[in-house]
């Protein structure tokens, strides 16, 4: 299979990249492509949260007041749920909210995504992607001239001056291949490659 080329100066490039059809070729697999999607960002989840009963919190060993006699209603602590600085009925505990997922799927799910980013055209190639300086205006005025305004770029190494000229953007992301995952491949309109980014991540999936 066959990848088109863009230059920089958003022109069609006369080359054409040769990708495997295992990599790029694969039909939409939407169920296995939402599981995989679900996994990653439940196991993004911290579930850090954590609420004390009230055999947790301080105080209440002794009982407020006696039993009988005061007008008051029976209390045997002051800790319970009812009262102030009391305990929580069903406390939170931390939990773990990653969902299992084979190394196989998540591969099979990654060549689905860039299969059908591919025939949508919405995956572009280019040689090189860089720039001299670290600033905004360089960035868009480059993607600009590519027709390029929601793009996750993926470069085979992230330079400093790329990161620093991207990270105010919102519409705008930059990593290198290593860092693809599903949500992000999804989350943008277009997705540009360099020839470098391409070929590592066909190594992986092969």
């Amino acid at each position: 299979m066959e990848l088109k080329m863009v230059t920089s100066s958003g022109a069609a490039s006369k080359k054409h990249m040769e990708v495997s059809d295992v990599s790029f070729a694969q039909p939409y697999n939407e169920g296995l492509v939402h599981q995989v999607v679900v996994s990653y960002m439940a196991a993004a989840r911290q579930g850090t949260r954590a609420q004390k009963t009230r055999s947790e919190v301080s105080g209440g060993g002794a009982k407020p007041w006696k039993q009988k006699g005061s007008g008051r209603a029976r209390a045997g602590t002051s800790r319970g749920p009812l009262w102030r600085k009391g305990g929580v009925t069903f406390a939170a505990r931390p939990q773990d909210h990653s969902k299992k997922v084979n190394r196989k799927m998540y591969r099979a799910a990654i060549r689905s995504i860039l299969s059908e980013l591919a025939r949508t055209d919405r995956l572009l190639v280019v040689d090189h992607f860089d720039l001299d300086t670290p600033k905004t205006q360089s960035l868009m005025a480059m993607l600009k001239k590519m027709d390029l305004q929601d793009v996750l770029v993926v470069t085979h190494d992230v330079s400093e001056n790329l990161y620093l000229a991207s990270r105010n953007l919102s519409c705008i992301d930059v990593v290198d291949s290593v860092q693809v995952d599903p949500v992000n491949l999804l989350a943008y309109e277009k997705v540009l490659f360099t020839a470098d980014a391409i070929k590592e991540i066909e190594e992986k999936l092969s």
